[in-house]
């Protein structure tokens, strides 16, 4: 590649999306001496406006800081049609990207995740496998900073995080004393939040408010971890620059992308290299909305995969409520503790795969109302005081991240008819579970009910689906060795164009039951020193 200046409409390396994957392929390509920018179509979070550390918090989150973005039409949002979507999408559009709302689980996804074709007949494998991400997995958590505790038997080569594990409290000593009497496995939680100072994190005062941003600068949003550290070595960044698509040159090579500025004015920037971290539907959409004459179907999309294999992990929720006081109206939220017990297939249940669980407070007294996690059921009328107080401190929430099989109709359109801002497509999602889903769900909630009742709940609330929990966005590009049946290569770089990478959890084969920021992040990681070795001999614009 040729040098380049610090020229507004060039870079050498052009990274669409300023999130958990766009910064950390940032960072390692800014490090090794690239010249990087970073399009971000919102903006720098404002944690002037977050109530995550006073009582107003509950009144105030449901909006200004929704995960939905069509409730929270921020700066940089675009419109979603989800009206064939059984599960609505959850994003934050800004510098940090979901990592400002995410509940900061840090799960490494299991062996098995990556061999879901050879060990159930089912899926696809991955090109790679655990030990392949393992150095990765390594390297991200200590710049994430997770706390946990080593020594899972579920984890091979797991032997340390960065820092001791959160709390687990009076929930998770119940619970996980429970899982013993009854032999199940349970481990006490990992997350990427600090339990003591660690780089510019502080440490954890238990609002259980993550999912509301982090008031107290303890939970691992980019924003905090990765984007300082690339802005002081020279990395650039470009807030409030909506990307509306890829350019190509007359090779088919990506020459750089059209965005649309803070005022809304039509921009180039000319890149050797085009990484997009986007996000499951974000990416698709641009890939698709870069069509022409020689790409009619979009861009990268020989396959026909761009937009297809939507995975969403839907999601229940069982919650238990106690007659003591556990104290779970604080915590991290988060995970207290973890189970996967039954994450793998056992063939007699009649459904493959399986489901991780993770163990969480409830939160304060708004918070008792709410779909997640109660479900739809209201306690709005008569008694409703004697209900919040039965609920609040009371409680603990099992949540349970289902294994979504990749299906091709479960897909990322452009809309005929709904715009942004700037006259771009919107996304239009058509998603349905599938029947092992449905039976995945139906089984694990009902151990999660039992899992309960031996830690002494006293009721059980089942909500066995809930649409707004989709955040975990994956499998629209996917990843693999054979061009016709895959949209990038191992590394993630596109089959049709050799200077265009995607990233993000796009690329996945397959969903696995765990929380994805782990494996996102080290893919990113992988992707990024895959570019770092091989841009000398890289054919670009």
């Amino acid at each position: 590649m040729s040098e380049t200046s610090k020229d507004p409409g060039r870079a050498e390396v052009v990274v669409v999306g300023a999130g958990p994957s766009g910064a950390v392929v940032a960072k390692k390509l800014v490090e090794s001496g690239i010249d990087v920018l970073c399009l971000e179509q919102g903006d720098w979070p404002d944690y002037t406006t977050s109530r995550a550390a006073d009582e107003r918090l509950e009144l105030s989150a449901g909006k200004r800081w929704s995960s939905l973005p069509n409730v929270r039409a921020g700066v940089g949002d675009y419109p979603l049609n989800e009206s064939e979507s059984a599960v609505s999408p959850l994003m934050w559009n800004g510098v940090g990207g979901s990592s400002l709302l995410y509940a900061a689980h840090w799960m490494r996804s299991l062996p098995s995740d990556f061999r879901v074709r050879s060990v159930d007949g089912v899926g696809d494998d991955w090109p790679i496998d655990y030990d392949d991400l393992v150095p990765y997995y390594e390297e991200v958590e200590r710049d994430f900073g997770v706390a946990g505790l080593p020594g899972d038997p579920a984890y091979p080569r797991l032997d340390s995080f960065p820092m001791e594990p959160t709390p687990i409290g009076v929930a998770g000593r119940r619970v996980g004393s429970a899982h013993n009497e009854l032999g199940w496995h349970w481990w006490p939680s990992s997350n990427a939040i600090a339990t003591r100072p660690y780089r510019r994190l502080h440490a954890c005062v238990q609002r259980a408010a993550c999912m509301s941003t982090c008031a107290d600068g303890a939970k691992a949003s980019v924003d905090i971890t990765h984007w300082p550290d690339i802005l002081a070595a020279g990395g650039r960044l470009l807030p409030r620059a909506t990307v509306s698509r890829i350019e190509t040159d007359a090779r088919g090579r990506a020459s750089g992308v059209v965005y649309f500025d803070a005022d809304g004015v039509e921009r180039r920037v000319q890149a050797e290299v085009v990484v997009l971290a986007a996000n499951g539907i974000g990416t698709p959409r641009i890939l698709l909305a870069s069509a022409t004459d020689e790409h009619p179907d979009g861009l990268a999309n020989s396959s026909g995969l761009v937009g297809r294999r939507l995975m969403m992990h839907p999601f229940g929720a069982v919650v238990g409520v106690f007659d003591e006081d556990i104290g779970s109206y604080q915590g991290v939220w988060g995970q207290l503790i973890y189970s996967l017990q039954f994450y793998e297939t056992d063939e007699s249940r009649g459904f493959v795969r399986g489901a991780k669980w993770n163990l969480m407070p409830t939160g304060g007294p708004l918070t008792m109302t709410r779909p997640f996690p109660w479900g739809y059921d209201t306690i709005w009328g008569e008694g409703f005081h004697r209900q919040v107080a039965n609920r609040l401190g009371h409680s603990a929430v099992w949540g349970v991240i289902a294994e979504d099989l990749p299906e091709e109709h479960n897909r990322v359109v452009l809309d005929p008819e709904l715009t942004d801002a700037y006259g771009n497509a919107a996304p239009r999602l058509i998603y349905k579970t599938s029947d092992n889903t449905d039976k995945l769900l139906a089984f694990h909630l009902a151990r999660a009910c039992e899992s309960l009742e031996a830690a002494g709940a006293k009721e059980t609330i089942v909500a066995p689906q809930i649409r707004e929990t989709g955040w975990h966005l994956l499998g629209t590009t996917k990843m693999g060795d054979d061009p016709a049946t895959s949209v990038v290569d191992p590394g993630g770089r596109a089959h049709d164009v050799p200077n265009l990478f995607v990233a993000d959890g796009s690329t996945w084969p397959t969903s696995s039951g765990t929380n994805p920021t782990a494996t996102i992040a080290a893919m990113a990681l992988r992707c990024a020193d895959g570019i770092v070795r091989t841009r000398n001999q890289m054919e670009v614009a």
